[in-house]
């Protein structure tokens, strides 16, 4: 399977575009680059039944939790004007790469 990049990264904002959850924003944990998904905090809650372990600590019982998206069905918010975004890409004039806004032409990176 091809590894795709995605143009979004941990801890940045992204709201959702389409499924159960459209419109909702949430901050990315994780981001799976192998399977291009991200998990993203508040967003795309499952139920999970689990088996207690008290080696680990772990109660038994249905725990809810946040399960991996598709990448495509996200966009990332942009932080200077707050719209979702397409990313584009620029070498700034001190040899940094960084992400860019569409709409603004704000950089995304910190």
């Amino acid at each position: 399977m091809s590894r795709l990049q995605t143009p979004v990264r941990k801890n940045d904002t992204v709201i959702v575009t389409v499924g159960k959850d459209h419109g909702k924003r949430g901050r990315v944990l994780r981001v799976l680059p192998e399977k291009n998904r991200l998990i993203v905090e508040g967003v795309n809650i499952v139920k999970r039944h689990t088996r207690p372990n008290p080696q680990r600590n772990i109660k038994g019982g249905i725990v809810e939790r946040e399960a991996a998206l598709h990448a495509s069905n996200v966009q990332l918010v942009c932080p200077e004007c707050g719209q979702m975004t397409r990313v584009g890409r620029r070498i700034l004039n001190d040899g940094r790469k960084v992400r860019i806004c569409r709409k603004c032409e704000g950089v995304v990176d910190k």
